[in-house]
């Protein structure tokens, strides 16, 4: 079931939204080589605490504040003491704040210094592919509206692999609601976008095939490209109304993003 949410509930969702644009504007400076991931994930913990939120992923049981994928990991890397970042690597940081009972969600690549031209290409299709995305999120329109948007930058344009077995979602009273939003046409269901839903809109995008494989011994958490390629994932929560969509998550709501 979707659930359109009221001002009183978008207004809780944007507070949430822009708390953790504030974290990501904290964080990603920091993101450097030599750091751990488990660092990275205490820095996003002590911040969350610090301004009286609660890491939305422990809900799902995730042992992470932070989803800390690099390079060939897609989505839902477990932070380790032993993970160092590295130059050159993509860093795909997944975070979602529940404050006060209202969930934001957001992903942004990091590139670690010298980053290949390649790599860095594929961080801007992918963001380019998110704004596509957000540009369809319109009411009258449908869910596969989306879809068909980040698939032409992504996949027709760029001939990139797009990964079909994740996909975005409804957000904001809890951490994954209807509808699901693909990142290419599919079957199953469309429904017309309306004022009032709010949604995670996610690209998670290969350099080689959309085929994912699940983790390894101990690990059933981790997605990876199939081939081992090198992966990117960006993501914003919106809300949808009568005459605009607002990017909740917008790193820039407060005129400061660290985002590059």
């Amino acid at each position: 079931m979707i659930r359109l949410k009221n001002e009183k509930e978008i207004n809780g969702i944007r507070e949430s939204c822009h708390l953790l644009a504030d974290l990501f504007n904290e964080i990603i400076p920091k993101v450097k080589a030599g750091v751990t991931t488990k660092q990275i994930d205490d820095w996003c913990v002590d911040f969350i605490k610090k301004h009286g939120g609660r890491p939305a992923w422990w809900q799902e049981n995730f042992p992470g504040a932070a989803c800390i994928s690099i390079n060939q990991e897609v989505i839902h890397g477990i932070p380790s003491k032993k993970r160092i970042v590295k130059d050159g690597d993509l860093v795909s940081l997944d975070i979602g704040i529940d404050l006060n009972g209202y969930i934001s969600d957001s992903s942004h690549t990091v590139m670690v210094g010298n980053v290949k031209p390649q790599h860095r290409k594929l961080v801007q299709v992918t963001r380019e592919s998110l704004m596509a995305g957000i540009m369809a999120c319109v009411p009258g329109n449908r869910i596969k509206d989306i879809a068909k948007a980040v698939y032409h930058v992504t996949h027709e344009q760029n001939g990139y692999g797009v990964v079909e077995e994740y996909c975005g979602h409804g957000v904001g009273l809890e951490v994954h609601e209807d509808p699901s939003i693909p990142n290419c046409p599919s079957g199953g269901p469309n429904p017309r976008i309306q004022a009032g839903m709010v949604l995670a809109i996610e690209p998670m995008i290969n350099e080689g095939t959309g085929d994912v494989i699940t983790g390894g011994p101990g690990d059933e958490w981790t997605v990876v490209s199939a081939d081992g390629s090198w992966s990117c994932h960006e993501e914003h929560t919106v809300a949808v109304f009568p005459d605009h969509t607002e990017i909740l998550t917008d790193l820039d709501y407060n005129g400061c993003s660290c985002l590059k």
